[in-house]
């Protein structure tokens, strides 16, 4: 089948490279325009776009997918089916009624599970044990669309969003290929989501990675391993902002600290929860780089009793 792929960020290159080198054709690629990236604010194409042309494939940036030109150009390349993972944009009708089978989304979790933007990170702080992935026709609903399969992958205890979803890109992208192909030799029939067991996993924004120290230790390491790589969690410390990037569990601490106190060692930095305390990992504080957390405290000569989340 001819295939247009539409996808952006980095966790969408595996399917681009599993579905070039599949029996099917890749005869194009849609992605969002290049945009605004480090210090200097240059403009920066996106992973999928210089991956596509690295492989030679032509790359379509179009500023919305309702620009009449870029469904011109759509029908030019005249696709069976155009998958997509991750590419940032809602398609209208318009767009949706060009390939001949239609649109076809990755979507990283087992729907109708967290349904949105953040799957994978919603999965983490919610606690699941079981996530995975699955390929759906795309219709105007919010990932509302039958199912044509799914994969299946485990939550490990100390997954990040960041490399649960790097997994399920790598897992994803043999499911994309097995899909496209079950769609073109017609053996695969998409099924309707059961009405049972939706959930929505809007996006997360850098409010809702705040932590809140009256949570529990165990729901305190779900939000931030969750929000790890982004939007990142944080707190703050004498009034100024600080990251923190996965903490553990101090269920041996026979100190018992009241929610955001402090409890600092030579090798370490402990917090009070609403129940139970973590013991930092690596912080960075604003204008400056990661570093483990006792370095941290040493360098600020941090006294036990004092108090993240002091504002």
């Amino acid at each position: 089948m001819r295939l247009v792929l539409a996808g952006t960020p980095a966790v969408a290159v595996p399917a681009l490279e599993a579905l070039a080198a599949s029996s099917h054709e890749v005869v194009g690629v849609v992605t969002r325009p290049d945009a605004p990236a480090g210090r200097g604010r240059s403009l920066v194409a996106s992973p999928v776009r210089q991956r596509a042309e690295a492989l030679g494939v032509p790359v379509l940036t179009p500023k919305s997918p309702r620009d009449p030109d870029f469904q011109s150009d759509l029908r030019d390349l005249a696709p069976d089916v155009c998958p997509v993972v991750a590419y940032g944009a809602l398609i209208p009708r318009s767009a949706l009624d060009i390939p001949v089978h239609g649109w076809v989304n990755l979507h990283f979790s087992l729907l109708p599970a967290w349904r949105g933007a953040a799957p994978v990170q919603h999965a983490v702080m919610a606690g699941d044990e079981v996530t995975g992935a699955s390929t759906f026709l795309i219709e105007e609903g919010l990932d509302t669309g039958p199912v044509f399969g799914t994969m299946t992958e485990t939550i490990r205890a100390d997954d990040t969003s960041g490399a649960l979803l790097a997994r399920l890109a790598l897992a994803g992208a043999g499911l994309l290929v097995a899909t496209m192909d079950g769609i073109a030799s017609g053996e695969l029939v998409a099924r309707p989501q059961p009405a049972d067991g939706v959930s929505l996993a809007p996006k997360i924004s850098v409010e809702d990675a705040r932590i809140d120290w009256e949570r529990p230790a165990f729901a305190i390491d779900r939000l931030v391993r969750g929000c790890t790589p982004a939007p990142g969690a944080w707190t703050t410390f004498r009034g100024e902002r600080l990251k923190v990037l996965p903490v553990s569990l101090a269920p041996d601490l026979t100190e018992t600290l009241t929610a955001g106190t402090v409890l600092v060692t030579k090798k370490s930095v402990c917090v009070g929860t609403g129940a139970g305390a973590v013991q930092l990992g690596i912080v960075q504080a604003d204008g400056k780089k990661p570093m483990p957390a006792a370095d941290w405290a040493r360098g600020l000569r941090i006294d036990s009793g004092e108090r993240l989340g002091d504002v």
